[in-house]
């Protein structure tokens, strides 16, 4: 069945559970079928931190899926899709899991990744995959489901909203004349986090020398925490607010900042999402796959080098989206580069006269 046949449906439903920065870069393909499709119903199928991020959202209908609650949220996943059907099934994660997952969600036409990205059994549970294209980043990739059905669609739009109570929070917490650089050290993967070491030297120039204030977010566990408490030290005017606010809040103060610094996470893709410039932090992922996507210009990416250096072969020749998490390999984004960035975006952003000093 061609796109042109099936031009309007009456209902839809994504399935795209997690993580954050995959959630911001699957809401442009929601917007993009929204504007095309104004009277379909729409369903997103996601984890239940997750839902967090996109709740305020309009016009979409959210079926929440708690993995912590083992057998028994499967078991109410399944009995919950026996009273659902759709026109229409955007299939966007190929995990074992989420693949095992659809099985149980009814839907006409059944769309997922092409042949080169499919994998854990996902081209079994399709029935219509996009196009292979060459090697794009994620967001566009989520975009090209939009296109396979014949949405004309090429910029992205976020429009992630953020509640008033969220904003007030940020407005509390962020004051003062100041710029805000927020440091978000951690990913998802610890072999993505920069070394300790190198985030309290750039937290000290953006205090000493750019006259930043500098905040420093993430959640509650225990590295996160280590993290806040280790970088906190480097200068007595940092704010240390690891574990201290909620997804929401964490969303306000990243759209309050001036500039955030942080490797392959969600908090730099929401960051992104939300406008704010952000300097990633690249080497064990590809930016032109996974950086944040409005900041790509100000990304500091070794991954070429870490290429070559752990995998013997250039950038290139690796499967699109492998990831080289290999200790050590975060050493190769440099102190120097990350302040070289920073400092000509700060300059940039405040229209300064003249460069900062060196430190």
């Amino acid at each position: 069945m061609s796109p042109q046949e099936f031009a309007s449906p009456k209902s839809c439903c994504i399935f795209r559970l997690s993580a954050l920065g995959d959630i911001t870069h699957v809401l442009p393909l929601l917007r993009a079928l929204q504007d095309a499709w104004p009277a379909c119903e729409f369903t997103w199928i996601i984890g239940k931190r997750e839902q967090q991020l996109v709740n305020d959202i309009k016009g979409v209908r959210f079926i929440v899926f708690d993995k912590r609650a083992g057998k028994a949220a499967l078991r109410q996943f399944k009995q919950q899709m026996q009273r659902e059907s759709f026109d229409i099934l955007l299939h966007l994660q190929t995990s074992l899991r989420a693949n095992l997952m659809s099985r149980y969600v009814r839907a006409q036409r059944r769309i997922g990744w092409d042949s080169s990205r499919a994998r854990e059994g996902h081209r079994w549970v399709v029935n219509e995959q996009i196009k292979e294209r060459a090697p794009q980043h994620q967001v566009q990739g989520f975009l090209a489901f939009a296109r396979y059905l014949g949405i004309d669609v090429t910029q992205p739009r976020w429009d992630l909203p953020i509640s008033a109570q969220a904003q007030q929070f940020a407005a509390k917490h962020m004051t003062g004349s100041k710029p805000w650089l927020v440091i978000s050290p951690c990913s998802s993967h610890a072999l993505r986090d920069w070394p300790l070491s190198h985030y309290q030297a750039i937290a000290r120039f953006a205090c000493e020398v750019l006259e930043m204030q500098v905040m420093v977010c993430g959640g509650p566990s225990p590295r996160e925490r280590e993290y806040g408490t280790g970088i906190a030290q480097a200068h007595p005017s940092i704010v240390n607010f690891v574990g201290k606010d909620t997804l929401p809040q964490l969303l306000a103060l990243l759209q309050r900042a001036a500039i955030v610094v942080s490797p392959d996470s969600g908090p730099a893709h929401m960051a992104s999402a939300v406008g704010t410039p952000v300097i990633g932090l690249h080497a064990a992922t590809w930016s032109q796959r996974s950086g944040p996507y409005r900041s790509l210009d100000y990304c500091v990416d070794a991954f070429e080098q870490a290429a070559l250096q752990f995998k013997r072969k250039p950038a290139q020749q690796l499967r699109w989206g492998q990831r080289i998490e290999t200790a050590g390999v975060m050493n190769l984004v440099s102190v120097e580069a990350v302040k070289t960035k920073l400092q000509s975006l700060h300059q940039d952003l405040f229209h300064a006269s003249s460069a900062p000093p060196n430190e």
